[in-house]
């Protein structure tokens, strides 16, 4: 059984941090795109950053790059998202994903329940 399980979600003040956290299994993490998916309120879902598995290419979206990292392990089967100076646009649903294309889809082949980050102004 695949899962995706995220943590490290939850309520943060304007300008601080948070570092998300997933653990993958039931599948060959290290054959994936691993990523970060979002969904505000009323908006489309969105891929946050996302970390090939041939090369370790790393992309960020603009509205993040320059205060998130991603880092995966793949002796752990984990993948983590620092984020830090969030904003309250940040706040949002909060996806691991895993895909087996290059880059993460719009469509990942597997994707976590999510976890809440609601940044307060």
């Amino acid at each position: 059984e695949v899962e995706l399980v995220e943590s490290g979600g939850g309520l943060v003040q304007a300008g601080g941090s948070l570092r998300l956290s997933c653990a993958a299994s039931g599948f060959a993490f290290s054959d994936y795109a691993i990523g970060w998916f979002r969904q505000a309120p009323g908006k489309e879902r969105e891929v946050v950053s996302c970390v090939t598995s041939s090369d370790g290419s790393i992309y960020y979206a603009d509205s993040v790059r320059g205060r998130s990292t991603i880092t995966r392990d793949n002796a752990k089967n984990t993948v983590s998202l620092q984020m830090n100076s969030l904003k309250p646009e940040d706040t949002a649903v909060y996806y691991c994903a895993a895909d087996s294309e290059y880059w993460c889809s719009e469509s990942p082949d597997y994707l976590g329940q999510g976890t809440q980050v609601t940044v307060s102004s």
